[in-house]
């Protein structure tokens, strides 16, 4: 663990993600959270939802859609 440094010396940039020094790790984690989401709402839905793999029923089985069949939707879906 890092001692005798501040917590958080990288300030608040809103460009960067915030540094996490092994200090403090819930604030850093409520500020790791609002920078995802300040990148876009769907980023931080595909972290706690898993990333969006687009599905078809083939033979009464649920498989992976082939990318070449992606409907533009479910490509900017899965993108994030």
């Amino acid at each position: 663990m890092v001692e005798g440094k501040l917590p958080f010396v990288e300030c608040a940039f809103i460009n960067k993600a915030p540094l996490f020094c092994g200090v403090n790790y819930p604030f850093w984690k409520i500020r790791m959270k609002i920078f995802i989401e300040s990148l876009g709402r769907g980023v931080w839905d595909a972290i706690v939802n898993d990333p969006y793999v687009p599905k078809t029923v083939i033979n009464g089985q649920i498989v992976d859609k082939p990318w070449s069949e992606w409907s533009d939707s479910e490509s900017k879906k899965a993108q994030l």
